[in-house]
């Protein structure tokens, strides 16, 4: 056993989407200290570039693909290329995805279906073509990005948001049921509020937001891109090789909190 012991990643072929900022740039840049060869997937090349040059600096290796994850063509393209330059894939990381924010009395069918298209029907597409690669070689992890508003409610116009996550929780449970049997550990993380360009845009235009998030945070702060990286690294390890179906809050204790509890002493009622 090696310095990384329990979390080698050494030999295993990660693919993660979004990897150019954010929770997917911080994921690509873990996994690969640890040992992986990451597949970064993403629609801004730039920003890809800038993760490689940090994997490349620390002694890893990443390769950088322009993908569309709202595609199913792409998908399958992918894993063909996947085929021919590694012969196999052991993690993937379902992170990127884009939502809306709509009035549930305004939002039309086509932009619920552009939404379910970037957030479920593409991400089903990439576990579908890796499950099967999977499955062939006797195993593998897939870790799938959903939200804490899967399951509970935000309002404020995430009506299609929301659809989109309960949808992929669902996907994972389903998903992990099939395919447990046969080597393929299917699990999700819930994210609440984690800093990007974004979040930093709703908050310069409503201050207040910021209170309203931290006062549902119990830990006292909105989340950190890295704070997802010791849960992908131990996800797509052998550390975690009996936790499949696993729906994991990465929130700073959110759902735990009823939403009529306090943060402070527990001098109140």
């Amino acid at each position: 056993m090696d310095k990384r012991g329990l979390f080698d990643l050494g030999g295993k072929v990660a693919v993660v989407s979004g990897a150019a900022s954010g929770m997917g740039q911080a994921g690509a840049i873990a996994l690969a200290a640890h040992g992986a060869t990451v597949v970064m997937l993403d629609r801004n090349a730039e920003g890809m570039d800038r993760t490689r040059a940090t994997i490349e600096a620390a002694g890893g290796r990443a390769i950088a693909r322009l993908h569309d994850v709202s595609s199913v063509e792409a998908a399958a393209e992918l894993f063909s290329w996947i085929d021919g330059a590694y012969g196999r894939v052991d993690f993937l990381a379902n992170i990127a995805g884009e939502g809306m924010l709509l009035d549930p009395l305004e939002v039309t069918a086509a932009q619920v279906r552009q939404v379910l298209e970037n957030l479920v029907v593409g991400r089903f597409a990439l576990c579908q073509e890796a499950g099967r690669r999977m499955i062939r070689q006797g195993g593998g992890s897939i870790v799938n990005t959903g939200s804490i508003g899967g399951v509970t409610s935000l309002g404020r116009g995430h009506i299609t948001y929301a659809m989109a996550m309960g949808a992929v929780v669902q996907m994972t449970r389903e998903l992990s049921t099939e395919w447990a049997g046969r080597g393929v550990r299917v699990n999700a993380f819930l994210p609440a509020q984690v800093t990007n360009p974004g979040l930093e845009q709703r908050i310069a235009e409503n201050p207040a937001m910021l209170e309203k998030w931290l006062s549902g945070i119990p830990a006292g702060r909105l989340g950190r891109p890295e704070d997802v990286q010791g849960l992908l690294v131990f996800l797509a390890s052998d550390a975690s090789s009996w936790i499949t179906g696993a729906i994991i809050p990465l929130d700073g204790g959110n759902l735990a909190m009823n939403a009529g509890g306090t943060k402070g002493p527990a001098n109140a009622s």
